[in-house]
Order: C-alpha cells, then sequence, then structure tokens
C-alpha cells in the first residue's frame, strides 16, 4: 500500500511530516476549481476534495489524500485571488470581521472515499494602508484561499481564531489522522 498526497502544497507536505507521515507519492490532480452557481462554501470544499481524490491516478491498494480549503465570507465563496488588485479585495473584505475557513479532506483507496471537513472561524483586523501594501508586495497573497496564509506574515493580522490551525493551514491533523487510520493506514506505527 501506497500513500499518495495530491496535493502540490508544501503546506501538506509539512504538515503530515509533523504527525510522522511521508507520502511514497506526490501528484496533484489537475481540475476545474471554479464553483458552481449558487453554490456554498462547505459543500463546495467537500466536492473539491472528493474531486480531487477521484482525479488522481493510483494501484488499486493505494490510498490517495486529497484536500482543499476554502475562505468563506458568509455565503461568498473567496478563492485564490488571480492577481494582487484581488487579494486587496479579499484582504479588504476580510478586515475587520470572522469569517469561516474550510478544509475538507478527502481519502480514496479504488473506489471507496472517507471524507470530513474542518470548519474553523477566523477575525482578521482591518489592514492600515502600510500592512496591505507591505503584504501584497511580500507576495505572500499568491496561490492562498482568501489571499492570505495564517503561517506567514498574516498571522500578524489574525487577533483571534476558534478552530483547528492546522485546518487554517490547509491539512486538519486530526481529522486527516482519524481518515487514513479508517482506510487502514498504519498512522501510529510510523510515528
Amino acid at each position: 500500500m501506497r500513500l499518495i498526497l495530491g496535493s502540490a502544497s508544501p503546506r501538506r507536505k509539512e504538515l503530515l511530516a509533523q504527525i510522522g507521515i511521508v507520502p511514497d507519492l506526490i501528484l496533484p490532480p489537475d481540475i476545474d476549481e471554479e464553483p458552481r452557481k449558487a453554490e456554498l462554501p462547505r459543500p463546495y470544499a467537500a466536492r473539491l476534495a472528493r474531486e480531487k481524490a477521484m482525479a488522481v491516478e493510483a494501484g488499486e491498494g493505494d490510498l490517495v489524500l486529497c484536500a482543499d480549503t476554502t475562505v468563506a465570507l458568509g455565503r461568498r465563496i473567496l478563492g485564490k485571488p488571480s492577481d494582487a488588485a484581488e487579494a486587496a479585495a479579499f484582504l479588504a473584505l476580510l478586515g475587520g470581521r470572522r469569517h469561516q475557513v474550510i478544509t475538507a479532506v478527502a481519502v480514496r483507496c479504488g473506489a471507496r472515499i472517507w471524507a470530513r471537513e474542518s470548519v474553523s472561524a477566523v477575525k482578521m483586523k482591518r489592514l492600515s494602508d502600510d500592512e496591505m501594501n507591505g503584504y501584497l508586495a511580500s507576495g505572500e497573497w499568491q496561490g492562498k484561499a482568501g489571499g492570505y496564509g495564517i503561517q506567514g506574515l498574516a498571522g500578524a493580522f489574525l487577533p483571534w481564531i476558534s478552530g483547528s490551525y492546522s485546518g487554517i493551514m490547509g491539512l486538519p491533523l486530526a481529522e486527516t489522522a482519524a481518515l487514513l487510520a479508517s482506510a487502514g493506514w498504519p498512522v501510529w506505527r510510523q510515528a
């Protein structure tokens, strides 16, 4: 049995290593991540995690682990910004408000899928012009849902969270370990 991580995210690989898991292969799937019309954030994240897991080519006994992280402001999905202007718009929207970070995880073996979602609440402070411009210039917003990552410079903008820190980073470790164990992966024997 091999473990295939269906993600190009270095954060997900680092988070797995935190609990002693090193994937045998890393095969990021190429799927359409556009939300469907009127799709809500939690079902959207769950759908993407499952679709990613199904899109990864794997052997019969291999386990495929995929995840999707979505930032939600109410019913609105804030994906990965396409440019600095969109990142600035996302950060301005989030400033002074609480929002949700939803990370859905899917583990597949053959046709069987185990899945869970982690939902965390986050409050971002209102950013000054200097903070906004400095953060945008750093480039850290690139490739991150909502235009920020809690583990980087933006951690200074988040005075309050409730939920899973690792889930906000992109892979909720408690849920992931439970899913892998349910699928037969020897989580604690490797650590």
